[in-house]
């Protein structure tokens, strides 16, 4: 499954520091961001994280991070 995220991540500098931690919870092929979307878009597949885990790995990194629904 694929999830969403709309995020304050703005640079690739930021996406390391958060990706350190997201590389923690999955393989780094399993999640990206899109720095070019103006809503600074993460995808991340998964079957087995909950989107709440996702949310609070960068909202205590000091980001916004909501999930977009459709």
């Amino acid at each position: 499954m694929v999830h969403v995220f709309k995020t304050s991540v703005a640079s690739k500098k930021e996406v390391r520091q958060v990706g350190s931690f997201l590389n923690i919870l999955l393989p780094s092929e399993e999640w990206n961001f899109d720095l070019e979307d103006c809503d600074k878009i993460l995808r991340v597949e998964t079957e087995e994280v909950a989107p709440e885990t996702v949310i609070t790995i960068l909202t205590s990194q000091g980001f916004y991070c909501d999930e977009l629904t459709g």
